[in-house]
């Protein structure tokens, strides 16, 4: 099997092509702003090259734009990576050879706060952040499409991923309890469903 994941070099990426590339269950080739050497990776192309890529059997999307611990990121480029990159990515899965495409959207696409509720699959999405608008946007854009025969889409909405090497607020959070502050967390009811 041939994979393409976007964003290959990121957290999610990184950690997902060491475990399957470990399985030796597929040849992985990726699509990133960066273009480092990884082990199990045949080849990370740029951005620009989105034509240049082999045929390939799945494509997994992980690519988007998600911390800005410094808030210094206009609304703009949200939509710029996580709306309208994904538009391109998925255009190219339609006329490719890809039979699968899976969009790791976020749960954010849902809902920013739940206020005592339970987020579940029946919730109406409202978000209210540039993030989760932008994943919104995306994931609608994609389901605006008549799948063709023989493909599948998945959307996944992950909550917070944590492990080795992610940049997200947890860190932040970790940071906090080190200087001795009680967690802050017994205040807050966020359920959710699984």
């Amino acid at each position: 099997m041939k994979i393409l994941i976007t964003g290959i070099s990121g957290f999610v990426g990184s950690n997902l092509v060491n475990f399957l590339g470990s399985k030796k269950i597929a040849t992985f080739y990726g699509m990133d702003i960066i273009n480092p050497e990884m082990d199990f990776v045949e080849e990370i192309l740029g951005w620009n090259k989105l034509d240049n890529i082999p045929n390939i059997d799945a494509i997994i999307h992980l690519a988007g734009k998600a911390h800005d611990t410094k808030n210094t990121s206009d609304e703009q480029s949200y939509f710029a990576v996580n709306t309208e990159l994904t538009k391109d990515i998925y255009k190219h899965f339609l006329k490719s050879t890809a039979s699968k495409f899976i969009f790791f959207s976020s749960v954010k696409a849902v809902a920013d706060t739940l206020n005592d509720n339970v987020l579940t699959e029946e919730y109406i999405p409202n978000p209210q952040t540039a993030y989760g608008k932008s994943k919104l946007e995306a994931e609608q854009y994609i389901l605006s499409h008549k799948i063709p025969e023989g493909k599948k889409v998945y959307i996944i909405r992950p909550s917070m991923i944590h492990g080795p090497g992610n940049k997200g607020n947890l860190n932040l959070l970790y940071k906090l309890v080190s200087k001795g502050i009680p967690w802050p967390l017994g205040k807050y009811n966020n359920q959710r469903s699984f």
